[in-house]
């Protein structure tokens, strides 16, 4: 089966990258772990790996083309295996994103620092700066020599934005779809997927109390996240939506249907906590003390049965937040609360009851984080999707399927709602 090769996130403020050069032509062999294409960023050039080995096909990223984050840019075919072209909506899943204006490529050594104008500033920066009212030229950059990057720039408190940082990954008519990531990620990681939906809907992800660009604000507490949820949405003029959650998204997901069922036109859980006691206690703690690309790698893995549908960048990614904001911490005291002991210390099962709108829930057969034997015993009008062959990332490791899931739930809602 072919491997996509997408155009992955490096640092937590990436949301677009170009590729500047293809070390391996199309039709040529590639191994995997070898340099595959160099991408340049706002901040740096890199080199990327291949994911699989096997022969480079479908290459669809023209040099210097800005992409972004999670586009599919070829496919990694097994010797002598057919390809065929992507349909029109798996090519959907990366549309081209609008980028502002960049210098044109220098060499790598003097990428790093850049330079745009009076004041060097990342692309990303200098937008929020635009969108906040701040003079770049007062602020002082924390990147190479000096460079403002995007946490550089002051941004409102958690409470005057309305709870939690969010962006729209798409936007569209009818009510949008909501996305709500798991323990320790960001929503970043929704990027992948959410070309694989149908298109001319909203895309809307937030970061959790604690993670990404959010401050863990108040309780560690479910309710907390919950209400944090409720006036992030509000404030970004969200009054219906259909909310798709993953692990401790899910249980956040699923509390907030039960405490706003008003508000939620249809829910999609994808391996949610809540459901049972049984935690892997092991991974929480593993991977919060984990300081390294070593370190961290193995309880990356322990997230799929597929490695290579997570890629490499997600541990740099992971590395280069926690140098940047206080999430080990944050998180840990989040872990400790929620998963004391290493045990689920939350119950979304009330929740599931109380919501009557259309439910579906994902779990992968091989979920090493969250045991998928903890669906059962759930509402009979919830609808369970038990995958063969994949782990805790159903919508990482399964895309297509899992987006065909969440497609049909939000017609189900929407149904509803007329």
């Amino acid at each position: 089966m072919a491997v996509e090769v997408i155009l992955p996130r490096v640092d937590m403020d990436m949301e677009t990258g170009k590729i500047n050069q293809w070390f391996v032509a199309e039709g040529e062999s590639v191994v995997k772990g070898k340099p595959l294409f160099e991408i340049e960023t706002d901040k740096a050039a890199m080199e990327i790996e291949a994911p699989a080995d096997g022969i480079l096909r479908g290459i669809s990223a023209q040099l210097g083309e800005t992409l972004p984050v999670g586009a599919v840019v070829g496919w990694i075919c097994a010797p002598g295996e057919a390809f065929e072209a992507p349909t029109a909506k798996a090519a959907a899943a990366a549309p081209v994103a609008q980028a502002e204006a960049a210098p044109a490529p220098t060499p790598v050594a003097a990428r790093v620092a850049g330079a745009e104008g009076a004041t060097r500033a990342t692309p990303k920066a200098r937008r929020l700066a635009r969108e906040q009212g701040v003079a770049l030229a007062s602020l002082k950059g924390s990147g190479p020599e000096g460079r403002v990057q995007a946490h550089d720039v002051p941004m409102p408190s958690v409470r005057e934005a309305g709870g939690l940082h969010g962006e729209w990954l798409a936007r569209g008519a009818s009510a949008p779809i909501v996305f709500i990531h798991g323990f320790g990620a960001d929503l970043n990681g929704w990027r992948p997927l959410h070309g694989y939906l149908a298109a001319g809907r909203g895309h809307f992800a937030l970061d959790l109390p604690g993670h990404g660009r959010s401050d863990l604000v108040g309780p560690a507490a479910l309710q907390a996240f919950v209400e944090a949820v409720e006036a992030t949405l509000e404030a970004h003029g969200i009054s219906s939506a259909h909310i798709v959650g993953h692990s401790l998204g899910g249980a956040v997901a699923a509390a907030f249907a039960g405490y706003a069922p008003a508000h939620v036109r249809s829910l999609t859980l994808i391996a949610p906590a809540g459901l049972g006691p049984e935690f892997n206690g092991a991974f929480t703690r593993g991977f919060l003390a984990a300081q390294s690309e070593t370190s961290l790698a193995p309880w990356v893995r322990e997230l799929a049965v597929d490695e290579a549908a997570l890629g490499s960048a997600i541990i740099k990614a992971t590395l280069t937040q926690r140098a940047e904001r206080p999430l080990v911490e944050n998180q840990g005291k989040i872990a400790a609360a929620l998963f004391p002991d290493g045990t689920q210390g939350l119950s979304i099962r009330a929740d599931l009851a109380h919501y009557a709108g259309p439910t579906r829930i994902v779990f992968g057969l091989e979920d090493r984080i969250i045991p998928a034997s903890q669906a059962r015993g759930l509402p009979g009008a919830v609808a369970l999707h038990l995958l063969a062959n994949v782990g805790h990332m159903p919508h990482f490791e399964a895309r297509a399927i899992v987006a065909a899931i969440i497609d049909d739930n939000v017609a189900a809602g929407e149904q509803r709602a007329r």
